[in-house]
């Protein structure tokens, strides 16, 4: 589903270089005026060859700068199409969902075949799919799933369910006895990722709450579903409001500081912490090791962030699941470049965003600790070994 707009454009061009031709050539002579235009580009990163109005291949938008994740996913989006005929932009939306809409509004103005888009709010973003997709541009969701919109064509992710269960499976390979306190935490309600990954921590973890093996220290409504085996959207909705981080270090910190300050002694000495991503998980664990009472933790992550990792060559950090971004970088342009030649792109899955099952492309994922830390990140060229002091 690629536009016919650009080359409606050269046509309307080519009859416009000819008419100023013609007048030129004419016996009439008239003042000439000339004016000195602004070509400097819109925020943001052009790659590929220089795109002028109308000439833009693919469009990508990203959620923020403020996270090393997506600023690592620039760079690697720069490169994937460094040696290629297409060009591309990337813009940040900085958190707003009206940013975002802008975005996606000036990439349509450059006259783009493929969005790529990670969305801040998948809900929200549905608008700026729908404008996208009325001028039949292509719609790629990246990580992220923009929800309850029908003009959404493909997704590239990692399996996110996949990601919690490991999560969730990590905490159990790693606690001995019953009765153990657990904390939950969780990404933002706005992020469909958020209840993906609860939805597959939980699959693992209800039956080792059921049988005694952890208790819930921090979510009445979660208690109230312990024997659930599955939980409905509204369900999980009311979990997620309790537990929330929003992605945020710093309100992980408050709510973490909250439910230690709440907490009767029963609840503390060795706990299970599931903390959504990274950045979370320093943040929560640097709170709980200044709690006397707590003796240990266990605590999750995911996303590999350098920071996690020495955290975990340290001790203070138990685990991260390694999503490979190289390789949905890899996913997400090339099933553009599919695309843009014509072609129907390679799929792996689907999923429900609310208004339609989205194909999708699905990468997968590794859990990393201090076992295999040098294995999966180092000799695999993701780090260098002297990024890390610690490392054996």
């Amino acid at each position: 589903m690629l536009k016919k707009g650009k080359a409606l454009w050269l046509l309307a061009a080519a009859v416009c270089l000819a008419l100023v031709l013609a007048a030129c050539s004419g016996d009439t002579a008239g003042d000439v005026e000339e004016t000195d235009g602004d070509t400097s580009e819109e925020a943001g990163t052009n790659t590929g060859e220089a795109a002028g109005e109308g000439n833009l291949d693919v469009g990508i938008v990203l959620p923020t700068r403020d996270e090393p994740r997506w600023v690592q996913d620039e760079q690697r989006f720069k490169d994937a199409l460094a040696d290629s005929q297409y060009t591309t932009e990337i813009l940040f939306s900085q958190g707003s969902s009206a940013n975002e809409l802008q975005n996606v509004e000036t990439l349509i103005s450059k006259g783009i075949d493929v969005l790529i888009i990670s969305p801040h709010d998948g809900d929200a973003a549905g608008a700026a799919a729908a404008a996208a997709a009325a001028e039949g541009i292509t719609v790629i969701s990246y990580d992220r799933l923009i929800t309850n919109s029908d003009a959404v064509d493909y997704y590239v992710t990692f399996d996110s369910v996949a990601v919690g269960a490991a999560q969730g499976q990590y905490l159990i390979d790693n606690v001995e006895g019953t009765g153990v306190p657990l904390y939950l935490y969780a990404g933002a309600a706005s992020d469909n990722n958020a209840f993906l990954f609860f939805e597959g921590a939980w699959s693992v973890l209800q039956p080792k709450i059921a049988d005694g093996t952890f208790v819930i220290a921090n979510s009445s409504e979660a208690e109230a579903l312990a024997d659930q085996a599955e939980l409905s959207r509204d369900e999980m909705g009311r979990v997620l409001g309790q537990i929330t981080t929003n992605w945020d270090p710093n309100e992980a910190i408050n709510k973490a500081q909250t439910h230690l300050t709440a907490a009767s002694d029963d609840l503390k000495g060795d706990v299970a912490i599931l903390a959504p991503n990274d950045g979370t998980a320093r943040s929560i664990a640097d709170t709980f090791a200044t709690d006397s009472d707590i003796t240990s933790y266990v605590v999750t992550g995911q996303d590999a962030e350098m920071a996690s990792i020495q955290y975990i060559i340290d001790g203070k950090q138990s685990m991260t699941v390694f999503k490979d971004v190289r390789r949905l970088v890899e996913d997400a342009m090339g099933m553009a470049i599919a695309l843009l030649d014509g072609n129907t792109p390679e799929t792996t899955g689907a999923y429900d965003n609310g208004a339609k099952e989205v194909q999708a492309m699905q990468s997968e994922v590794i859990v990393v600790d201090q076992d295999n830390v040098k294995a999966e990140l180092i000799d695999s060229s993701y780090y260098e070994a002297s990024d890390f002091t610690g490392l054996e």
